[in-house]
């Protein structure tokens, strides 16, 4: 269904940018403005999403005129083949979109590094969005642009619930952000950050509702949580759940795995977690929550803002001043308030984030299609054509 919505918002959106742009009017002068394709360009979605956000990184850059050469994550190409055909089927010309498979190291670089390519559209882990922007950005024997990178480069999310906050709506929210799709989401809730006159009670209300969750063979219909994607998520998971504990992090709830029938790990919350720790700073991917006491709200802002990273967020609270506190200074792309960090939907939560989460690109919102064009200029001179035409007939 999203990826359907990515596909129709865009469809919708560039026939705004296809109609006259405003300009101001000056006497003697008419001037236009118009967007045009950039060229071909490399779209480069992740495995986790793998229909959806690869349907709309695709779509925004075919429908403002552009050329695709689709490489999907290694983890799930499957899904996105089946979209080309698709494209094919529907009646997609040869070479708008082109589809093409292999390893990072053995197709990415060479798609990035060409000199025809014009643009990169990156979804993925802040290192490989570095790596794509490091080496977009240097020139190649032939190259007549600057490449442009558009990058979503994932986060270290955090819920604050303030002292004020309805806890039983609070930890919903922050189990349903930390678990949900086995925190396999760049916007999943990875830190907990609770005002230390409700952390006790709120700490049992999250510990409760994780203990809940049923972890399983997807296929069974009462399975809440399943796998990891594959062996090295597994390892690097339970990598960061052993250096939690040994950081001085209280296991609460799970902190077990089990490989042999499947990448299974616990959801996990890990309580006591100190403000500048491994897992309150690196992004994990998985379903480990950190849960961190903070001394009051001023605190918990800090703590939040306290990270390389910048997608979402959210705060729990009844105060409006505390909420309008976030939202100028809580600095992340996309800011919920007294509602989970993740589900953001096409036009409606557009999604991006700052610092080390990407290039707040904006996904799915009006802004987005604009970074796969760019715009011409072409002013006038009034009445110059026919006075040309008049000398012409006289002579």
């Amino acid at each position: 269904a999203e990826a359907i919505d990515f596909c129709e918002f865009y469809a919708h959106e560039i026939l705004r940018y296809a109609s006259p742009q405003p300009l101001t009017k000056i006497t003697g002068e008419e001037n236009h403005l118009e967007y045009i394709p950039l060229g071909v360009g490399a779209v480069i979605p992740p495995w986790n999403f793998p229909c959806a956000i690869m349907a709309g990184m695709t779509a925004a850059a075919v429908v403002t005129g552009n050329t695709v050469v689709l490489k999907p994550s290694s983890d799930a190409p499957t899904i996105a083949y089946k979209f080309f055909e698709l494209l094919e089927e529907a009646g997609m010309p040869p070479g708008v979109v082109n589809f093409m498979t292999g390893s990072g190291a053995e197709v990415g670089d060479v798609i990035v590094d060409h000199p025809k390519t014009r643009f990169i559209a990156f979804t993925g882990s802040k290192e490989i969005g570095l790596r794509i922007n490091e080496r977009g950005a240097k020139v190649h024997d032939g190259q007549l642009w600057i490449k442009r990178v558009v990058a979503e480069m994932g986060g270290k999310d955090a819920i604050i619930v303030a002292d004020d906050a309805d806890l039983e709506e609070a930890a919903t929210g922050v189990v349903q952000s930390a678990f949900g799709f086995q925190g396999q989401k760049c916007s999943a809730c990875s830190r907990a950050i609770i005002d230390a006159r409700v952390y006790d009670p709120m700490v049992e209300k999250i510990a409760e509702r994780a203990a809940k969750i049923k972890l399983g063979d997807s296929s069974d219909a009462n399975t809440t949580m399943s796998a990891v994607i594959n062996e090295k998520a597994f390892k690097s998971i339970n990598g960061y759940i052993e250096k939690g504990k040994a950081e001085g992090g209280r296991v609460i709830v799970g902190g077990g795995s089990d490989g042999e029938q499947g990448f299974f790990i616990e959801p996990t919350v890990i309580a006591d977690v100190k403000p500048g720790s491994t897992i309150e700073q690196e992004e994990i991917f998985g379903p480990v929550l950190a849960v961190i006491k903070a001394d009051n709200y001023d605190d918990a802002l800090r703590i939040a803002n306290d990270t390389q990273f910048g997608l979402t967020g959210a705060v729990y609270s009844t105060d409006e001043a505390k909420l309008e506190r976030a939202r100028n200074e809580f600095h992340v792309g996309n800011l919920y308030l007294n509602r989970k960090c993740t589900g953001a939907m096409v036009g409606v939560h557009p999604f991006g984030g700052f610092n080390m989460s990407g290039t707040d690109s904006k996904a799915g919102g009006r802004d987005y299609l604009l970074l796969f064009m760019q715009a011409k200029v072409s002013s006038a001179k009034v009445g110059a054509t026919q006075k040309r035409a008049e000398a012409g007939t006289a002579i």
